[in-house]
């Protein structure tokens, strides 16, 4: 995905606030049909909506609404297909020419252009903006200036990117890469208007897309206000009046308040109702398979996580863990234990390969024991679990894991949950790098490829590899991955990259997550795309 070139983060992540606006479109929460407003629970996202700085699922979800890229992706099957791309040719799998589609424009009614890609790009990749997305440009010629690993920024925009007309422009990357075109659905790849160069601060209050809806307010810690786009010119046009994000920090209550009638859609239904969510709803209630699998992380950056031996440690600690067990008594087998890294959604052509982890993803607690202590024990003496206490029914599968493993090692103390109120604080703590013991960890696929589970994630100083463990073996498999133009060929490099994963336990692959979603009997065609994200678009009011 980001090909050879590496990203150095600045730390400190800065939340910025987007203050509360309104301007038109109409803020009414009741009406039917395309006029009715979908009230929705939700969560504030980590940083500013900025498509290249936006890395998380709540802002995710934003994003997917208010910008449409070049690709898409199916909602059904997650396809990647021409958006606003009119076409994307190669002859060598590095040199790519782009055109984009005539008549497209922003909601401010600026039309957006061939500059509109490589400005935002352009941005997006520059060291001294700090997009957390950045490593998404990695793979373009004349990132290393722009983003150097250290040193001074040498040159403000990529080498690579050239505007040949007003709707065509050229791309070169620094390797071939044959399946970077399925890429550009990710939101990081999306346009930009010329507000969020000249007035930037405008921008941040109310951001400015070229997708179905348009951002109306935003109060933090309240909600956030979209609403219909009636001049957006796509075809996936917004088939209900708008959505009202609401946030809560626990999603009991957003359960309760879906129950009440208070709420439409609730994407987090917690692991307690998950055994009486059928028929709360009267059989109003999705459970689909999806890209999403959930981990433990490990932070690398800590001198007592990176020692000898101490994978062996990390691989006691996955075979202490009993997932069959928590799958079906926390999550209403909702979930399917892992026995790989990426997600059966991907397929065996896709990448997946059930069984790779073989038995270090069997609990098996006489092996648990002896490999912790071969490792030298725990660090600390203790093991802690962090995780954010606001969404996810994350500190009841977090305490299960934690009784998994005591009962495994005979010490009811070996293992204890460690919460972080929300999900912003938690996810600040971990790309500022403060937190010295594991953490959970869930990836959500951005694109149905086995190298967006393995890229990302574990690359040296890759956008997401919140651990910061590196090992240049797997790094020159992933590099040999991407230029293989042979898709079959390339996913056994990745899958070959994958078992270094496995061999270092680098994350310990807790289970797959399923799609799971609840709603009113207010709202009709109700989905979850393979990203586990609604369909926002597609939502009827009645």
């Amino acid at each position: 995905m980001r090909g050879a070139t590496h990203a150095k983060w600045a730390a400190g992540a800065v939340v910025v606030a987007l203050a509360a606006t309104a301007c038109g479109g109409g803020g009414s929460s009741g009406g039917s049909g395309a006029s009715g407003i979908v009230r929705s629970s939700w969560g504030d996202p980590q940083n500013p909506l900025e498509p290249a700085n936006t890395n998380e699922v709540q802002g995710g979800k934003v994003m997917d609404m208010i910008f449409r890229g070049l690709k898409r992706y199916d909602p059904k099957t997650g396809k990647a297909e021409n958006m606003l791309a009119d076409k994307i040719e190669t002859k060598d799998s590095q040199n790519f020419t782009i055109t984009v589609k005539d008549g497209w424009k922003f909601s401010n009614g600026e039309k957006v252009t061939a500059k509109s890609f490589v400005d935002a790009w352009n941005y997006g990749a520059s060291l001294k903006n700090g997009q957390k997305n950045a490593y998404f440009f990695g793979q373009i010629d004349g990132y290393d200036k722009v983003h150097p690993e250290s040193g001074k920024q040498t040159a403000d925009t990529l080498s690579g990117l050239k505007v040949t007309g007003p709707l065509t422009f050229t791309v070169k990357l620094n390797q071939k890469f044959s399946t970077w075109p399925d890429i550009l659905g990710y939101a990081a790849f999306a346009p930009l208007p010329k507000v969020f160069y000249t007035d930037h601060a405008a921008y941040v209050k109310k951001p400015i897309g070229d997708g179905p809806y348009t951002v109306e307010s935003y109060q933090r810690g309240s909600q956030m206000s979209l609403r219909k786009w009636d001049g957006y010119p796509g075809s996936d046009k917004a088939q209900n009046g708008g959505v009202d994000l609401k946030v809560y920090t626990d999603n009991n209550t957003a359960y309760t308040d879906l129950t009440a009638g208070n709420l439409d859609l609730v994407d987090d239904v917690p692991a307690s109702q998950l055994k009486n969510v059928k028929n709360d709803l009267n059989g109003r209630y999705i459970n689909t398979p999806a890209g999403i699998i959930q981990t433990i992380a490990f932070p690398f950056y800590d001198p007592a996580w990176n020692k000898p031996n101490s994978d062996k440690v990390r691989k006691g600690l996955s075979m202490a863990i009993n997932r069959p067990q928590i799958t079906k008594t926390i999550f209403n087998d909702t979930r399917t234990p892992a026995t790989d890294w990426t997600s059966p959604v991907l397929g065996k052509d896709g990448g997946y390969k059930a069984g790779l982890c073989g038995d270090l993803c069997k609990f098996n607690p006489t092996e648990a024991k002896k490999l912790i202590q071969e490792g030298g024990g725990i660090p600390g003496g203790q093991l802690k679990i962090g995780y954010n206490a606001d969404t996810g029914s994350h500190k009841q599968w977090v305490d299960a894991v934690c009784n998994s493993i005591n009962n495994a090692l005979g010490n009811d103390k070996a293992c204890v949950g460690a919460p972080t109120g929300t999900f912003a604080d938690f996810r600040n703590k971990i790309t500022n790098q403060k937190l010295n013991y594991p953490f959970r960890a869930g990836w959500q696929m951005d694109y149905p490829l086995i190298q967006d589970f393995m890229q990302p994630l574990y690359y040296t100083d890759a956008s997401s590899n919140d651990g910061k463990w590196s090992n240049k073996q797997f790094d020159a498999l992933v590099d040999k991955a991407n230029a293989e133009p042979d898709t079959a060929k390339a996913v056994q490099d990745f899958q070959k990259a994958e078992e270094i994963v496995r061999d270092n336990m680098v994350t310990i692959p807790l289970w797959y997550q399923n799609g799971s979603a609840g709603y009113s009997s207010r709202v009709s065609n109700v989905s979850l795309n393979p990203f586990s994200v609604p369909v926002y678009n597609e939502i009827k009011v009645k």
